[in-house]
């Protein structure tokens, strides 16, 4: 017997939110983002179901790139970082793969590099967030000297929006861009953009997020943007005690029962991904109802307060610790962080299984 524990990928439900991504981006394309293994959804598993309706893919890892077309993909692959290495260019010249340059530096080695065949080029731009990308003032030479080398069979304008989620918006960034040199392809718009900023879609999109059934806006539910959560996990009761009023529950006895009390035992922890740091009253589903972790996680266990349940559940009753019923978004709001720290914390012990 195995632990009970499963994470449920719905097919179903990622090529809906891919449609929802479609319907928002007018005429165009679509980069369907698949890095760190689609956001712990599974690289080769999402990039497969989305094979025949995407028209591209985009990460950061090359061996995923590699594992992709190695997998029978043949839409574009764009490295949204670009190389690290000089001497990883060969590789992207064999795979056929789209490289970001995003500094002087970068430029200069794609352009020092002899490769067999022209590889599309993106340039990443700074327009505020000041992490990758060069200045505006530094696209014109940087330009120039990749047309030069002629090792660019094509060159795309991105860049990537610091509060497209918030109140500031994107205009600020827009504005940025709008220096810069007008002729160029562009792809703007993540999932914030693509949803809310209809002035964002340009010539490609990068949905991430969204495809996985996560909102990217911390006011407005996924289920309200018409998004459906993609994976679900879910595990069982395996035991299921009373305590009375003052026994406390779990390492160091950060709960205490103020009433007679019904505790749930449920076969999760964080070495299976769920946060450490949820605090009580964290939403569990048990019995299609919702309940509250009482207690510190352990590294397999959480404990759930059932006294409110309307029926007496046994062990053996599923518990589900976010997706179908629950959404990660607010499991996620509970414990202090984002949904997409939820997806990719997926441990690699817990069993994937697909639907749909």
């Amino acid at each position: 017997m195995s632990r009970p524990i499963r994470a449920r990928i719905d097919l179903a439900a990622l090529r809906h939110n891919h449609a929802v991504a479609r319907h928002h981006a007018g005429d165009a394309r679509i980069w369907s983002v698949v890095k760190a293994d689609a956001y712990g959804h599974g690289l080769l598993i999402v990039a497969l179901a989305l094979a025949d309706t995407t028209d591209g893919f985009a990460l950061i890892e090359l061996d995923g790139a590699i594992a992709l077309r190695e997998a029978g993909i043949r839409q574009p692959i764009l490295m949204l970082e670009g190389f690290y290495e000089a001497e990883e260019l060969p590789a992207f010249a064999e795979y056929g793969l789209t490289t970001v340059i995003h500094s002087r530096a970068q430029a200069e080695a794609f352009c020092a590099v002899p490769l067999p065949v022209r590889l599309p080029v993106y340039l990443k731009l700074n327009t505020g967030m000041n992490r990758l990308g060069l200045n505006p003032d530094e696209v014109p030479a940087v330009l120039e000297q990749i047309r030069r080398s002629r090792l660019a069979s094509s060159v795309t304008l991105m860049t990537h929006f610091a509060d497209a989620d918030g109140p500031r918006g994107v205009d600020w960034q827009m504005q940025a861009l709008s220096g810069v040199t007008a002729a160029l392809p562009q792809s703007l718009a993540n999932s914030a953009g693509l949803l809310r900023h209809g002035q964002t879609q340009a010539d490609w999109v990068r949905p991430g997020i969204m495809l996985y059934g996560g909102s990217p806006f911390p006011e407005t539910s996924a289920e309200e943007l018409g998004l459906r959560p993609v994976m679900t996990l879910a595990s069982e009761l395996i035991a299921v005690r009373d305590i009375l009023p003052g026994q406390r529950v779990g390492y160091g006895g950060t709960f205490t029962a103020e009433r007679p009390t019904t505790i749930g035992v449920v076969a999760c922890g964080y070495a299976d991904g769920y946060p450490r740091h949820a605090p009580n009253g964290a939403p569990v589903l048990v019995a299609g109802r919702r309940c509250g972790i009482v207690g510190r996680v352990s590294m397999d266990k959480i404990c759930v307060d059932l006294t409110d349940l309307p029926q007496k559940v046994g062990a053996g009753e599923t518990a589900i610790l976010w997706g179908e019923g629950l959404p990660a978004d607010e499991v996620a709001a509970a414990a202090g962080t984002l949904g997409y720290e939820l997806f990719c914390a997926l441990a690699a012990r817990v069993p994937v299984v697909e639907v749909g």
